[in-house]
């Protein structure tokens, strides 16, 4: 097929590059930004950079790689100018929405997909390897799930079907592990570069990868460490020592997650009550004289 991008971004280009690869044309690539076009010189090299309206008009297949709260009002634009052919297909690689949000081009006789590839993208040629096997979201009327299943499989990808009403769930689960994981791992860095470590990312990357490992073989019977094991005595220590170390957002952040693993730990109820009291303290704490 020909295949259009709008937006060169850091997912539209790869996926671009990886469509032509498995054999389609790419008759258009929408690229507003310098940082855009510069992807796409890399990426989609021979593309023409056109207008979306252009982009649209010469393809068969059309990915809107745009972000989420553009999405919806590109889809009303591109409807409301009539350009739309029967039996084009539009697809989307928002994880936010289903296809409800390409309902005016639905109207307009397009066919509409929602594809999302649950991965993180660099906007580089280090991304097409992470397509091999990765997990889509995908939703679409049954009549044509067939076809989303068909271009994620071309992707070298595997489809998992996710209703329309799940779909902000579904984001949210994994914007809240991906995203919430940098923050949480910028800040233990943070934390070890504060005290002197030399090279914090190797101190930590065995554990943490171990921890990842088995979180996802065992999940709430991965949890280990004080909070685990009712150690009162060792969270508020850790506690008094971020405290000193007085780094912005640390604290608050420690304090919260203890306060989760708590919820998971299979403690009695004594030590649970002890750590509910030092973590619901928002109370600086207090140091040893």
């Amino acid at each position: 097929m020909g295949v259009g991008i709008i937006s060169a971004g850091r997912v539209g280009a790869v996926l671009g590059n990886a469509l032509r690869a498995a054999g389609h044309q790419i008759t258009g690539v929408a690229a507003r930004s310098d940082a855009s076009r510069e992807r796409a010189d890399v990426l989609l090299p021979g593309a023409p950079i056109l207008s979306p309206e252009e982009v649209v008009e010469r393809s068969e297949l059309v990915v809107l790689a745009v972000p989420d709260d553009e999405l919806a009002p590109l889809a009303a634009s591109l409807a409301q100018r009539g350009i739309v052919p029967g039996a084009q297909i539009i697809a989307h690689t928002s994880g936010r929405y289903g296809i409800d949000v390409l309902r005016p081009l639905e109207e307009a006789g397009a066919i509409t997909l929602a594809l999302h590839p649950a991965m993180t993208f660099t906007g580089t040629s280090l991304d097409l390897a992470r397509l091999v096997g990765c997990p889509w979201a995908v939703t679409a009327r049954p009549m044509f799930a067939p076809i989303a299943k068909a271009l994620v499989l071309e992707l070298d990808g595997v489809s998992i079907d996710i209703a329309e009403g799940d779909r902000t769930a579904y984001h949210a689960a994994l914007a809240h592990g991906s995203n919430h994981l940098v923050v949480l791992v910028s800040q233990v860095l943070q934390t070890l570069d504060a005290i002197g470590v030399e090279d914090p990312p190797a101190l930590v990357r065995p554990l943490l990868n171990a921890s990842l490992e088995e979180s996802l073989r065992l999940g709430p019977g991965a949890l280990t460490g004080p909070v685990q094991r009712g150690d009162a005595g060792t969270v508020g220590n850790h506690l008094e020592a971020l405290e000193e170390l007085n780094l912005e957002r640390v604290l608050p952040t420690y304090r919260a997650l203890a306060r989760a693993a708590l919820d998971i730990a299979p403690i009695g109820e004594r030590e649970r009550a002890a750590l509910e009291l030092l973590l619901s303290s928002e109370r600086k704490p207090r140091q040893d004289s």
